[in-house]
C-alpha cells in the first residue's frame, strides 16, 4: 500500500498547481523507489514505458503544419467559408453540426481527427467566433455603430464552448469503438478479476446510448447558447451605445464651455 504514496504526489502537485509534466515524473520516481526498484530500473522503466507508446509524440510535427497552415491565412479562410453559408447557420447550430461529426468520427476509430490543435484552433473556433460576429456585426449597424469589435467576454465564451464540444463528442464517441484502450482495458480487468467472459463488442454496443443522450443534452445546451449570447450581445451593444452618447454630451459640454 505505500506504494500509492505516488498518487498522493500527484495529488499534491496538481493542488499547488505545479508543472504537471514535472509532477507525473516525480510521482513515478517515488512509487518506483517505494517499490523497491533501482535508480537505475527506474530510469529503464521510464524508457521502456515511452518506447512502446511513442506515437503520444505525434504533436510535435502536427502543431508545426498547424501553426504554418495559420500563418497562411487557415482561420482567415473559415471565416470566410461561415460568411458564405448563410445566417440560418448560428453559433450553436454550427457547434451543434461539429459535435455529431466529431462523435460519428470518433465512434469509426478516426480519434485524431480533430481536437484542440488539430482543429478546434485553427478551424472550429474561429468559424463559431465568425458566426457570432456576423450577428454583432447586425446589432452594430442597427445602432449606428458599424465595425466594432466582438466583446472579448462573449468571444472567450464562444472558443470555451468550441473547445468543450470537441471533448464531449470524443469523449462519448470513442467509446462506441470496440479497439479503443479504454474498452480493452475494461474488457481485460472484469475478465482477469472476476473470470468472466465480456466482449468488446458488448461494451461499444452499450456506449451508443449513452452517446445519443450525449448529443441530445450538450446539443440543447448549445441551441440555448444563441439566446445566451443574443442576450450578452444586445446587452454590450446597449453598454456601448450609452458610452458613445456620454462622450458625445461630454464633447458637447466641453465645446460649449469654450
Amino acid at each position: 500500500m505505500i506504494v500509492l504514496l505516488g498518487v498522493l504526489v500527484v495529488v499534491l502537485g496538481f493542488a499547488t498547481r505545479r508543472n504537471p509534466l514535472l509532477v507525473v515524473g516525480v510521482a513515478g520516481i517515488v512509487t518506483g523507489l517505494l517499490g523497491k526498484l533501482s535508480p537505475v530500473e527506474v530510469l529503464r522503466t521510464f524508457g521502456e514505458s515511452f518506447a512502446s507508446s511513442r506515437s503520444v509524440t505525434i504533436f510535435a510535427i502536427t502543431l508545426p503544419v498547424i501553426g504554418l497552415l495559420e500563418r497562411n491565412g487557415l482561420q482567415q479562410q473559415a471565416r470566410t467559408l461561415i460568411g458564405k453559408l448563410g445566417t440560418k447557420l448560428t453559433t450553436g447550430r454550427f457547434l451543434t453540426l461539429y459535435l455529431l461529426l466529431r462523435q460519428v468520427t470518433a465512434a469509426v476509430g478516426l480519434q485524431t481527427i480533430g481536437g484542440p490543435a488539430q482543429s478546434v484552433r485553427p478551424m472550429i473556433a474561429p468559424m463559431a467566433e465568425a458566426a457570432t460576429e456576423r450577428r454583432w456585426g447586425h446589432l452594430s449597424a442597427a445602432a449606428g455603430g458599424g465595425g466594432r469589435p466582438l466583446p472579448e467576454k462573449v468571444r472567450e465564451k464562444v472558443r470555451s464552448h468550441s473547445a468543450g464540444t470537441d471533448t464531449v463528442g470524443l469523449f462519448f464517441g470513442e467509446d462506441c469503438f470496440l479497439a479503443i484502450g479504454s474498452i480493452l482495458l475494461i474488457t481485460g480487468l472484469v475478465n482477469s478479476t472476476y473470470h468472466t467472459h465480456l466482449e468488446p463488442l458488448h461494451l461499444a454496443l452499450w456506449a451508443i446510448p449513452s452517446a445519443v443522450c450525449a448529443f441530445f443534452i450538450h446539443g440543447g445546451r448549445l441551441l440555448r447558447l444563441d439566446r445566451t449570447l443574443e442576450r450578452e450581445l444586445v446587452t454590450a451593444n446597449a453598454q456601448m451605445a450609452v458610452e458613445r452618447e456620454d462622450a458625445l454630451d461630454r464633447s458637447e459640454e466641453g465645446g460649449a464651455a469654450k
